[in-house]
């Protein structure tokens, strides 16, 4: 019994290696990559099952971990992380943050954001460009279903990329198709197989924090209503990042036709000639070009008018509107962003 227990493990770990493998395979000998590892069974099954496949591939293997110093646990939690790296034999570097701006973003957003941070600094400090995370097909679709519910565009219905770049560094995301009922077993197994436990994070299931909420009060209905929403979901953010690519190339093209200048302005005349709905999008992926924050659509559409509004005035009038640390102004027919000091 207990070796079809270890035979049914080992092919689960085999099968979560496989789109591991699709993506490191392309990698030149030496490259040095690293793991986000929180003591989770999902960076944990993660770990396991990166560095058999790193030491194959002749890649050097690290664990990042960032203690946020939160909860109780966070130094247990640190030194979990330690210890599995001393079994898999590759070093774990632990960063400590303070999080801040937690009344202005959230503490779920300022913990992230600090996380964010620290992982950049550990790239950079031992020579790493690429971190592999942990999320799988049930983060996604609770990605998705949050930013639905908090009003977001096609493009952040997207959620998250397979690969993306933050800060310089290059996060891939292997198990964005993998449900988490196929991870925990895997991370059980490797957890009993080195004597390492597993960290346990309540705040994971504390219905204050906005997607635990999901997690605890949500998930549980739609499961017994819709069955497969996670995966559809999931589904639907694959979609609608092929349209966000397809959006950003549209926006791109438009944006070279408005006699874009060095200074990141933009013609007003050439802008007036696209339609509206193209010119709101184009003038949204201008902000996001120059590094502004996306407005609000009410902010969004005051600014349009206010553009629709001076080019029939002339182009001798001038406009200027704050937006947060930014200035969008318009002077000689030419749209412009500059940003406060």
């Amino acid at each position: 019994m207990q070796a079809a227990a270890r035979g049914s493990s080992a092919g689960a770990a085999s099968a979560l290696t496989e789109p591991l493998r699709e993506m490191l395979a392309g990698l030149p000998a030496g490259t040095r990559i690293a793991v986000g590892l929180s003591g989770g069974p999902d960076s944990f099954a993660l770990a396991c099952c990166a560095a058999p496949l790193a030491h194959s591939l002749g890649l050097e293997l690290q664990g990042f971990h960032v203690h946020h110093g939160l909860l109780a646990q966070a130094d247990a939690w640190a030194a979990q992380a330690r210890a599995l790296g001393e079994q898999l034999g590759c070093p774990v570097h632990v960063a400590r943050v303070d999080v801040t701006g937690a009344a202005a973003l959230g503490m779920e957003a300022a913990a992230r954001e600090a996380r964010y941070a620290a992982l950049a600094e550990l790239a950079q400090s031992h020579g790493v460009g690429i971190i592999l995370l942990a999320h799988h097909q049930d983060d996604q679709a609770e990605t998705v279903l949050l930013r639905l519910l908090r009003g977001t565009g096609p493009e952040g219905l997207a959620a998250m990329a397979r690969q993306s770049e933050r800060d310089g560094v290059a996060y891939w995301r292997p198990w964005l198709d993998v449900p988490r009922s196929r991870i925990v077993p895997v991370a059980q197994a490797y957890a009993g197989q080195y004597g390492v436990p597993l960290a346990d994070d309540p705040t994971n299931l504390d219905p204050r924090y906005t997607r635990a909420a999901l997690r605890v009060q949500l998930a549980p209905v739609l499961d017994e209503r819709w069955r497969g929403w996670r995966s559809i979901l999931a589904r639907h953010a694959r979609l609608a990042a092929q349209q966000a690519e397809m959006m950003a190339e549209l926006a791109s093209a438009d944006l070279q036709a408005l006699d874009p200048a060095p200074d990141g302005s933009f013609s007003l005349a050439r802008w007036r000639e696209l339609s509206a709905a193209r010119q709101a999008h184009v003038f949204r992926y201008w902000l996001q070009t120059q590094g502004a924050l996306m407005p609000t659509e009410a902010r969004l559409n005051d600014m349009l008018r206010q553009l629709r509004q001076l080019h029939a005035l002339g182009h001798d009038r001038r406009m200027a509107v704050r937006h947060g640390a930014w200035q969008v102004s318009c002077v000689k027919g030419r749209v412009g962003l500059t940003r406060h000091a």
